[in-house]
Formats: C-alpha cells, sequence, structure tokens
C-alpha cells in the first residue's frame, strides 16, 4: 500500500475519527472524543518521526492542562494500547508485503539453518533487535513510569539525542539494512531499549543507530518502521491482556479507544509516507532542529513559571 492509496486510506480513517469525535459517540466527562482525536493525530505522528511520541504524549496534555488520563490510570493504560495500535497497524499496512515476506524468510532459515537471502538476513536482523527492548522494558517498566516522564527530564533527553542524530547523520551513506551483522542488530536494538524514557524517540534513536552503522538515510528509516511491529505487537498484546481482557475496562472507553485508533493510524500512513519521501532528498536536520526549538520551549515555560516542570 503505497502512493495514492495511503493517501486516501489515511483521509478515510481521518475522517471517521472526526465524525466520531463531532458526533460525541462515547464522549466522557473529563476527557472528551476531540481530546482522544488529537493526541491521536500526536501519537500517529510521532511515533513514527524522531521526535518523540511518549515525550509529546506527556508534553500536549501538560500544555493544555489535561490531567484526566495522568489521574485515571486504569483509561490511561487502555487508552494507551488503542494509540499503540493504530500506529502499528498504519506500519503493519504500509509494509504488509515486507513483512510477510520477512516472515516467510525467517521460516524458511529454521529449515535450512542458513542466511542467504537479503529477506533473510533481515528477518533476524529486526528479530534480535527486538530482544533488548522486550526484556528490559519488563524489568524496568515500573521503574520508568515512577521515575522518567517530567517535562523537564523529556527537555534534556530531547535536545541530547537531537545532538546524537546530527552527529551520526554526518557519516556516510554506504550500506543496507540486511548488511548489517547480527551483532550489529543487537546493538540497534539496545538503542532501543534507550527510548522506554520519554524524550528519547524509539525511531529517533534507531535510526541513529542506523546512521552510525552507515546506513543510508531511506534504510535507517525503514529498519524503525520494521522494529515497530514486533515491539509494539508485543508490548499491544501484553497491555491487552492485562489491562482489557484481564482487567476491569473504565467506563465509557470504547469512544475515545476507537478514535485513537482511527486517528493514530490515518495520521501514521501519512507520515510514513512523507517521512520516505522527505529523507531522499533531505537530512535528517529538520528532526533536529524541531527538537532543540521544542525543548527550549519547554525550559522557557518552566522558567518563566508559565507551567510547571513536574506533570
Amino acid at each position: 500500500m503505497r502512493g495514492g492509496r495511503t493517501y486516501v486510506l489515511a483521509a478515510a480513517l481521518l475522517g471517521a475519527a472526526a465524525l466520531l469525535t463531532i458526533a460525541g459517540v462515547g464522549d466522557r466527562s473529563g476527557f472528551p472524543d476531540w481530546q482522544a482525536f488529537v493526541l491521536g493525530v500526536v501519537q500517529g505522528a510521532t511515533e513514527l518521526l524522531p521526535v518523540s511520541s511518549s515525550g509529546h504524549l506527556v508534553l500536549v496534555p501538560w500544555l493544555g492542562d489535561w490531567t484526566y488520563l495522568e489521574q485515571h490510570d486504569d483509561f490511561n493504560h487502555t487508552f494507551d494500547v488503542a494509540l499503540h495500535l493504530g500506529t502499528m497497524l498504519a506500519v503493519g499496512g504500509y509494509f504488509w508485503h515486507d513483512l510477510v515476506a520477512m516472515v516467510r524468510a525467517f521460516v524458511r532459515t529454521l529449515r535450512t539453518r542458513r542466511l542467504e537471502t537479503p529477506d533473510e538476513r533481515l528477518a533476524w536482523i529486526v528479530l534480535v533487535a527486538t530482544i533488548p527492548a522486550g526484556i528490559i522494558g519488563l524489568a524496568l517498566e515500573d521503574t520508568i513510569t515512577a521515575h522518567l516522564g517530567e517535562p523537564w527530564q523529556i527537555a534534556i533527553l530531547l535536545a541530547v539525542f537531537a545532538g546524537l542524530l546530527w552527529l551520526v547523520d554526518r557519516r556516510p551513506a554506504t550500506r543496507e539494512a540486511h548488511e548489517l551483522s547480527l551483532k550489529e542488530g543487537l546493538a540497534v536494538g539496545f538503542a532501543q531499549a534507550l527510548a522506554l524514557a520519554p524524550g528519547v524517540s524509539r525511531s529517533g534513536i534507531t535510526i541513529s543507530a542506523g546512521r552510525l552503522f552507515r546506513l543510508d538515510r531511506d534504510a535507517a528509516a525503514r529498519l524503525s518502521f520494521l522494529l515497530l511491529v514486533p515491539t509494539v505487537l508485543g508490548a499491544v498484546l501484553l497491555k491487552g491482556l492485562q489491562d482489557v481482557v484481564l482487567g476491569d475496562l473504565p467506563a465509557g472507553w470504547k469512544g475515545p479507544f476507537l478514535v485513537g485508533v482511527l486517528s493514530a493510524w490515518g495520521t501514521g500512513l501519512l507520515a510514513i509516507e512523507w517521512l520516505l519521501g522527505y529523507v531522499r532528498q533531505h537530512t535528517y536536520g529538520l528532526f533536529v532542529v524541531y527538537r532543540l526549538v521544542a525543548a527550549a520551549i519547554i525550559v522557557l515555560l518552566i522558567v518563566t513559571g508559565a507551567r510547571a516542570a513536574t506533570f
């Protein structure tokens, strides 16, 4: 699914989300559908661009003084599943043929016990790169939730990893993603684990790691997108089981859940299409500047007392 079909589907998804929002389907006191729509759009764009979705999902409510999700953990967990499901559907649909080819290649390697084709190598690179984030995320989830994610911390991480992206993006591009070794793939996975801290950016740090290993800009972005599917799928399944299937769903979850999924899905498709077209002709410098400006604005708001340093 590329080009024109992507725009048509994205428009349909965003249109459906907007109609549900206007109709107030499942609207809930304290967390109306329009906030769910905004956060879905934010998730769809920032999960796939190297600017930190988890950071923006803190910063937007912080700026708007939306406190409902922060004060209602059960609802927040359910809604978080919806947003990540939306971006996973966007990546899964856009790269469907690539993903099917990789799964077939992976199964083939189990039979032949060799890595011969680009798809076979890429399948194993994605597999080993997924492992660190999964293990570290399970082990440190409570610690990360308790100690990271404040606006002042997000500002620091946005700036620091903007600098890293700028440095590695200056390296020459000599390789495709399937040319990485499994050790390099594992290193990309450990880099991805850093994105558990809001402000780092999962796509940003994996793109940075890819550029460090001399992937061209398009290949680094594609590898980052492909890594999202197993990483987010695992998180969605785990959180979905814990918070949706086995948990007690909060009243009024269906409307915001559906609006969040649709808006994140539609915006995610647009973000993928735009980023891949953009980096074929430009550097990642635009995102470096954006991160630095965002960090400066956060600091300015805190220093002037317009917003508190914590949320």
